[in-house]
């Protein structure tokens, strides 16, 4: 062996036990006991925690309900805007203002009707002891559409102060590719629901001025990175090519002209492309499909190594996916609570550092998850 091979060893050596240390560390296994605290909620989609201790959850059906010290209060919310449970359609997604110690704004998405079908809608409303007041509509998506299904819905605000609002192409697909219309986009507003100047398409000449990105086929996830600040979602792909992407402003990803998916029973999706040039390529994808909805950056101390991971609720398969990040970069996946509590269609990390899921069933339930079995 040659001197220069040796000297390469040598060099080698130490950068792949580094690469092996990253790697062995990321795919230990993890034990996880889901603890039920509440019971009894009719299809929960979205929850919050509010500075107080109490508990906001999201019922697709249209109530939002109330939990102190992990017990259901019988009363829901008093004062939510007209709701239409619609298919897939309902009371979606909550999100909390900033500030909402101070001001004590509540944002909504939900589905509602109009005089040519339903369409997802975005409010806000302060709320107190268990009421909305100055409830004010901020956002209502074009077109209106009678189909059931991809209406999106997940809600989150950015260190700038702006809202995003995910949706769905309402299984009208090509209307993704249309600025003309909301469908298949992300939107961004101010927190008053004013259109900022600097929206990548305010000044394109009959596109939305709302949207942020586009090409999406129902984004139901949605987290902020906590490093780069970075909006993440997590997007439904047909039958398989359910996407992770990062957005850019004015960015097109792509469906349905490109997807790592195929048509339900088979067969491609037009013209079975899965990269094309101006198109975004997502983070990672899912093939066959887990069916991603809530999803949230592990930040706190309760679960040793997952600082830093991306959490991914699943309704198909009923897990949980923590995913294993290089900067921006997909390692590795480790999947969780497997056919264990049924349909997972949120997590989120509260302020105590531990995780909290919601189950999407007829008798839903809130979960804490504790380290360990």
């Amino acid at each position: 062996m040659s001197v220069v091979s040796h000297g390469l060893i040598r060099w080698l050596l130490p950068v792949v036990l580094m690469s092996l240390l990253f790697f062995s560390a990321s795919l230990v296994a993890q034990s996880l006991t889901a603890v039920k605290l509440v019971d009894e909620l009719e299809h929960p989609w979205s929850m919050v925690f509010l500075p107080d201790g109490e508990v906001l959850v999201s019922e697709r059906e249209g109530k939002l309900r109330r939990i102190q010290d992990n017990t259901l209060l019988p009363k829901s919310v008093s004062g939510l805007p007209e709701i239409a449970a619609q298919g897939q359609g309902g009371l979606l997604g909550l999100a909390l203002h900033p500030q909402f110690a101070q001001n004590r704004w509540l944002y909504l998405a939900y589905a509602a009707e109009g005089d040519d079908g339903y369409s997802t809608h975005l409010a806000r409303g302060r709320y107190q002891d268990g009421a909305l007041t100055q409830v004010e509509v901020l956002f209502a998506a074009t077109p209106q559409s009678f189909g059931g299904q991809h209406f999106g819905g997940r809600i989150a605000f950015d260190r700038a102060g702006y809202v995003y609002l995910t949706l769905g192409d309402r299984g009208e697909r090509e209307n993704a590719q249309m600025l003309e219309n909301h469908a298949g986009s992300v939107i961004r507003l101010h927190d008053d629901g004013r259109i900022p100047a600097n929206n990548p398409f305010v000044n394109t000449a009959g596109a939305q001025p709302e949207i942020y990105t586009y090409g999406h086929r129902n984004v139901q996830g949605i987290a902020l990175h906590p490093t780069t600040g970075q909006v993440w979602t997590g997007e439904h792909g047909p039958q398989g090519g359910d996407e992770i992407n990062i957005l850019r402003a004015g960015a097109n990803y792509g469906w349905p002209v490109i997807t790592y998916g195929e048509e339900y029973g088979g067969g491609e999706v037009g013209a079975g492309l899965k990269e094309k040039a101006g198109m975004e390529q997502p983070v990672l994808y899912w093939t066959p499909s887990i069916a991603p909805a809530g999803m949230t950056f592990y930040t706190g101390d309760k679960y040793p190594g997952w600082q830093g991971n991306l959490l991914v609720s699943a309704l198909k398969f009923a897990l949980i996916s923590r995913v294993t990040l290089d900067g921006n970069r997909y390692v590795d996946e480790e999947r969780l609570l497997e056919d264990e509590i049924g349909r997972i269609r949120d997590i989120q990390q509260a302020p105590d550092g531990y995780l909290y899921v919601l189950t999407d069933e007829s008798d839903g339930a809130l979960y804490r998850l504790k380290p360990g079995s």
